[in-house]
């Protein structure tokens, strides 16, 4: 292009995209020490933007759970690769957030030492340990319990101080292993209004593992089928629902059954042929 009049042309910068929070390639993995070399993982290749929630929903032992230990450096893959934030995973990887099934709360600690640990760990400093850790108790509306250990606190508080414990240190990555699968239906929709409110605070990104698809649509972005074991990557449903979403009335929202029908399409196969192999459900 020439230059009008001595003005020079306008010059275009390309913004260059941010890799993905986390980034399966071709990942397989064996079970070690298997004599029958069992195969978990035939393949999976998907990846999770910065700043979305992910949801991994397939039958029993199709290796979700799995998924997260790669993705956390805590198993290495028998083949293929695991990336984190541009970095590929080959060690314990320190950049991301593990909240478990179950709340693994440390007994002899209160809510408020609970939270505090990782800080600790860390080498926060006293005052803005404190500061920080009571910040996250109130934001899940546990202010006045911040004294109270484990065994007081009902399952859903419980599972409220595991999610901050993990929160309050700002890991990029948050990975979350079915958190809320042994809560009743009334606790498990506050929480999930609770941890769409602390995404909005912080806006980590999320890697959720649910056998619920209405829990999957509720709280995700993008949606990863996979198939049963060994589990390879069937279908990847972007969530159509506007956010914010409505938790406690989530059948309302507009596209919520459409998103259902096509999630259980792909779902549905994969359980049948787990239960009723040949059969139909």
């Amino acid at each position: 292009m020439t230059a009008i009049l001595g003005v020079s042309p306008p010059v275009y910068h390309e913004v260059k995209k941010p890799p993905p929070a986390i980034d399966f390639r071709d990942v397989k993995l064996t079970f070690a020490g298997q004599t029958d070399g069992t195969l978990v993982l035939g393949g999976i290749s998907f990846s999770v933007r910065p700043g979305e929630i992910m949801s991994v929903v397939g039958p029993s032992g199709c290796g979700k759970t799995t998924l997260l230990r790669l993705a956390s450096g805590l198993v290495p893959p028998s083949s293929g690769q695991v990336w984190c934030n541009g970095r590929r995973v080959d060690a314990l990887n320190t950049e991301v957030g593990f909240v478990t099934q179950d709340s693994n709360l440390f007994p002899w600690l209160t809510a408020l030492g609970n939270v505090e640990f990782p800080l600790a760990v860390r080498g926060v400093p006293d005052k803005e340990r404190r500061e920080r850790a009571m910040h996250w108790l109130e934001l899940v509306g546990l202010s006045g319990f911040e004294n109270h250990y484990p065994a007081q606190l009902s399952g859903g508080m419980q599972k409220r101080v595991s999610i901050i414990r993990t929160l309050v240190y700002e890991p990029s990555v948050v990975l979350l292993d079915e958190p809320f699968g042994a809560l009743d239906a009334q606790t498990r929709m506050h929480l999930h209004h609770e941890l769409l409110s602390l995404w909005q605070h912080q806006k980590s990104t999320m890697l959720f593992i649910t056998h619920d698809l209405v829990e999957a649509i509720t709280l995700s972005d993008t949606v990863v089928v996979m198939t049963r074991g060994p589990g390879l990557v069937k279908e990847i449903y972007d969530v159509p629902l506007a956010r914010p979403r409505n938790v406690f009335e989530i059948y309302l929202e507009p596209g919520f059954d459409k998103a259902y029908a096509s999630l259980w399409k792909h779902f549905k196969h994969e359980v049948q042929e787990v239960l009723l192999p040949g059969g139909a459900l």
